[in-house]
């Protein structure tokens, strides 16, 4: 569980509840970085249940978040110069959207933090404002006949609180859109870097060192010919895949992730065999260029097929359905292009 700098203590009712600030310290950047780089990212959290921002009353409106610290960030943020109550769910590290969607944002675990924390003792009105990206998980008739608080569904985005309650609680059309901008799907892909970075390191040094050798043994040269273009060859397909993929989304054709990415493969292959053509003092034979084509198409589409689930694109059954059909395209491409990579070392 992370720290949360600044915290303090508020005395409401008689009793000791922990008081945030909203305003979000370098400490905090420093660890949503951190997380956004895959370090510590599972153990990004803070505990579960009430806490106070600003210097709330009986009165204050409570808002429910996950316990993902980089989402209670988000919500507290958008209180500055507000007071209000949070009450954050036990959603196991993960953020609403994804919690909601595995359960763990849910019905029942709102009811019981209403219990865990007596809530009705901190608060005299019966109301929660619930993220709507978290009411996929969030029966509101059953967490009203349960605990006698009614859910409000806020809007999309926690910056948008602010005005959805100067606004009497309602949200505009524009609050409940839910938007997947260039900024928001750049900031995932160093998540994506990192998360498959020793893989490609494994088969770039595999690649390098298989290309010294031929029918006619190991040879230096060709390891510093043919053994560089290939590493950069696969480098440059799952650098494409993780940048261009979520870059060009909207643009790129097909509907599933796994086709869009075929497409990025298919820019990476480009540039690629232009460099191969154009260069002549690259050994790559055509057998061997043909199999790093391959592979290619296969990591891009694979690496973009992973954005479905950071994605406001798709379902869950949407996802499966796409997986069954192009997880097995996948291997095949890269078990292909590996069998005519390998046999171009000797032909």
């Amino acid at each position: 569980m992370e720290k949360i700098n600044g915290a303090s203590i508020l005395l409401h009712n008689g009793r000791e509840i922990r008081k945030v600030p909203s305003e979000l310290m370098t400490s905090d950047r420093l660890g949503t970085w951190k997380a956004r780089w895959g370090m510590g990212r599972m153990d990004y959290s803070i505990a579960p249940g009430i806490y106070a921002t600003g210097n709330p009353t009986s009165a204050s409106p409570v808002l429910v978040s996950a316990n993902y610290k980089m989402s209670f960030d988000a919500l507290r943020s958008s209180m500055s110069g507000r007071d209000a109550w949070i009450l954050v769910l036990d959603t196991k590290g993960i953020n609403v959207w994804c919690a909601a969607g595995k359960g763990t944002f849910g019905t029942m675990e709102l009811v019981g933090r209403i219990a865990d924390v007596k809530l009705e003792e901190i608060v005299d009105h019966r109301e929660l404002i619930v993220p709507q990206l978290g009411a996929t998980g969030v029966s509101a008739h059953m967490v009203k006949k349960f605990s006698g608080f009614k859910v409000i569904y806020g809007p999309v985005r926690a910056g948008d609180l602010p005005a959805f309650m100067n606004g009497g609680r309602v949200a505009t059309d524009e609050m409940r859109r839910v938007r997947f901008p260039f900024v928001d799907r750049m900031v995932l892909t160093p998540m994506e870097l990192v998360g498959g970075l020793k893989y490609i390191a494994a088969l770039v040094l595999v690649a390098f060192v298989l290309s010294g050798f031929s029918r006619d043994g190991f040879s230096v040269d060709l390891l510093l010919s043919r053994g560089i273009y290939s590493a950069l060859v696969l480098l440059f397909g799952y650098l494409a895949g993780c940048i261009l993929g979520p870059a060009l989304l909207p643009w790129l054709p097909g509907r599933a992730f796994a086709a869009k990415g075929f497409w990025v493969g298919v820019l990476a292959a480009a540039v690629s065999v232009f460099y191969w053509w154009s260069h002549p003092g690259v050994t790559e034979n055509t057998f061997g260029m043909a199999g790093l084509i391959f592979m290619v198409f296969a990591i891009a589409s694979f690496i973009v097929m992973n954005f479905t689930g950071s994605s406001t694109y798709t379902s869950l059954s949407g996802v499966k359905a796409e997986m069954r059909i192009a997880v097995p395209a996948q291997v095949t491409g890269a078990v292909l292009g590996l069998g005519l990579w390998i046999a171009g070392r000797f032909l």
